[in-house]
């Protein structure tokens, strides 16, 4: 599985923000693509059966807002050697 680290957000999202601020403490390299700025990074969201940001993406698997769920894939994208 790829574990490339996709972030798609907004500038005014706090939960975003939050997001973007626990992957650089945890080292992990990531995509910013902004859902305000792009129709086509808003399709990608939806794709995902999401409408609202912040969506983390790894792989195939997507993780929406600040949760228990985004911790798992955290420690996903950690075990990689």
């Amino acid at each position: 599985m790829n574990k490339q680290v996709i972030v798609y957000t907004t500038n005014d999202c706090i939960e975003c923000t939050m997001v973007k601020q626990v992957l650089t403490m945890e080292g992990i390299p990531f995509e910013v693509r902004d859902v305000s700025t792009s129709a086509a990074n808003q399709r990608e969201v939806e794709k995902y059966g999401f409408l609202g940001v912040p969506v983390t993406v790894v792989g195939q698997r997507a993780v929406k807002g600040f949760t228990n769920e985004l911790k798992e894939l955290i420690e996903f994208v950690k075990s990689r050697d």
